[in-house]
């Protein structure tokens, strides 16, 4: 049953539900989420994370997402949705397609490599992977983003980038940005002034809401605004939630994870909310985030979650691949 309604995302053209499936931690054998191991098994081959992913993709379009996230860096899964997209005989446009260039795969489908994706933001990765997206996407693609852009890596004032970036908007793809790291409010100031981006990606929870103000300044200048990380990577899920969110989640018959999520969709800002699920199982407890009611109460309740970036994006960074 569809539950979910369709609207603009920001002012740009880009059709989108409140709630979007990313593919961070479905394309590839190692991501960084808390209990990965437990929900995945060894059952990590190409087929098997292409039968995962298919499976996920089928549970979210009969939920009726419409808006499905995904990277040059994350490992395969541009090539599963395409695949998924081409089998179940989907039209471009029925679901808003957004990826990212700018990381590299390079983790070998190994669960233990050294490193799983290398960061270069030139014009000449931009071309290159934007070549690749659209061999596998193809009029699929209706978003293509900077991936983790910042103020220090000068992406922002690299011209051949921007360029190519102007060009492609110019063809018919919305162009965006997505922000990581403890500066994220900076990165999308810049991205505001510039005027060039259609929409901006960036992380938001209960425990990280240095963005916040940032993204509520990108709204109301009509860029249209993608959270992800809403459950910090698994720490606000049952498997870590702090105990306000496990005690709350417990009083509302819910989870905790559905909770974290909907504190993001009561944002005013808040376009598209990211589900990371990699069960069907996941997915459906994350979209009942849409039928929880939030009220200031909550917000009051939960405020002393929230930690200084610094803290919160050091942590992330010891968080293993599993």
């Amino acid at each position: 049953m569809n539950t979910l309604v369709r609207r603009p995302l920001g002012q740009t053209a880009l059709s989108v539900t409140p709630l979007g499936l990313g593919l961070a931690a479905l394309g590839r054998p190692a991501y960084i989420t808390l209990g990965r191991a437990e929900d995945l098994g060894d059952a990590r081959d190409v087929a098997a994370m292409r039968s995962r992913t298919w499976a996920v993709l089928d549970a979210a379009w009969a939920a009726g997402v419409r808006y499905l996230d995904t990277a040059r860096s994350y490992g395969r899964a541009e090539e599963f949705l395409a695949g998924w997209l081409r089998e179940r005989g989907i039209a471009p446009g029925a679901v808003t397609v957004g990826s990212k260039w700018g990381y590299a795969y390079v983790g070998d489908w190994r669960v233990d490599a050294e490193r799983h994706e290398v960061k270069e933001l030139s014009a000449g990765r931009f071309r290159a992977q934007l070549a690749q997206t659209r061999a596998l996407l193809g009029e699929h693609l209706s978003l293509y983003q900077i991936h983790s852009a910042t103020v220090e890596s000068g992406v922002l004032d690299d011209e051949d980038v921007l360029d190519g970036l102007r060009a492609l908007r110019a063809e018919g793809v919305a162009v965006g940005l997505s922000t990581s790291g403890p500066r994220q409010a900076d990165t999308i100031d810049r991205a505001i002034v510039s005027g060039l981006f259609d929409t901006v990606q960036s992380t938001w929870n209960l425990l990280e809401r240095s963005a916040g103000e940032a993204l509520g300044r990108a709204h109301e200048a009509g860029m249209g605004v993608i959270v992800k990380e809403g459950v910090a990577n698994g720490r606000l899920t049952a498997r870590a939630a702090p105990a306000p969110l496990a005690a709350a989640a417990r009083e509302r018959e819910t989870t905790p994870d559905a909770l974290a999520l909907a504190a993001v969709l009561a944002r005013p800002w808040a376009g598209v909310v990211l589900s990371g699920a990699v069960s069907a199982g996941q997915l459906r407890d994350n979209l009942a985030a849409a039928g929880i009611g939030w009220d200031a109460e909550l917000d009051e309740r939960f405020a002393g979650l929230a930690e200084e970036p610094e803290r919160y994006w050091a942590e992330r960074g010891a968080l293993p691949w599993s």
